[in-house]
């Protein structure tokens, strides 16, 4: 998502190194020929902030929740998908962060960024543009999709559901909502995402209680009447009852 004005150009989130030369071009295209003045990362994983570098050199502002410049600057030492997360250099971090809540007033929008719960990550940040009634939610909402919850980055399935309840509080019918994957939604999309994922997480939670295993879990078919479209995405359903049975247990990582 961008933002183009007098002020200049605000983006929300910069996908992986490759793309950034053509995101600059289409950006300049629509800008009249301005890059990024400020960029903020809606939390610290590569499909989002990978491009920081690019951007940070090119001379953009990097914003996030506190969160996001410590992993960045961290890395990730256990190996996730066959791979090591080296420490990001210093110009892809952040260099302005928040806690829980800041302003940036921009062309003539007053921007809210919240950071609610741990939900997808510890730093996920919700960017509200209440003039235009529009919020991005990075991937605390995959849209008609089983949600990521990255547990050895802070993540937890309740959290993320309290995060999905703030933003329905202070949204209306007619928002438009900006997911981290999956296509622009409304209200109504997010009412049913939350639904679900409710639902299944009092199913898995039922059956921990009950002293059912991970592997039996996944072999019940709780979850059977959505995967055919909420686990078409990279989490199926027996990554999502892994992470659901993860959380509950409180079988995380950091």
């Amino acid at each position: 998502m961008i933002s183009v004005g007098d002020d200049g150009v605000l983006m929300i989130d910069d996908q992986f190194a490759p793309l950034s030369e053509k995101i600059m071009s289409k950006i300049k295209e629509i800008s009249g020929g301005e890059g990024v003045s400020y960029l903020i990362n809606t939390h610290w994983h590569g499909d989002h902030t990978g491009g920081n570098e690019n951007f940070g050199k090119a001379g953009a502002t990097i914003i996030a929740q506190h969160n996001v410049r410590k992993r960045m600057a961290r890395g990730k030492t256990k190996i996730e998908a066959g791979r090591e997360i080296p420490p990001a250099p210093a110009v892809a971090l952040p260099v302005i962060t928040f806690g829980d809540d800041m302003k940036i007033h921009l062309n003539g929008d007053d921007i809210h960024l919240f950071h609610f719960h741990a939900g997808h990550t510890d730093g996920d940040g919700i960017i509200y543009f209440p003039e235009d009634n529009v919020v991005h939610m990075g991937d605390t909402f995959f849209n008609l999709r089983y949600p990521y919850v990255d547990l050895k980055s802070g993540g937890d399935v309740d959290g993320l559901l309290k995060t999905v309840g703030e933003v329905l509080f202070m949204i209306d019918d007619e928002t438009v909502i900006i997911p981290g994957h999956g296509s622009i939604a409304s209200k109504a999309d997010l009412v049913k995402y939350r639904s679900i994922i409710f639902e299944l997480r009092d199913k898995v939670d039922m059956m921990v209680k009950q002293g059912k295993t991970l592997e039996e879990i996944q072999a019940s078919g709780f979850s059977k009447e959505y995967d055919e479209v909420m686990g078409s995405g990279f989490i199926n359903p027996e990554r999502f009852a892994e992470i659901l049975y993860g959380s509950l247990t409180k079988e995380s990582e950091e």
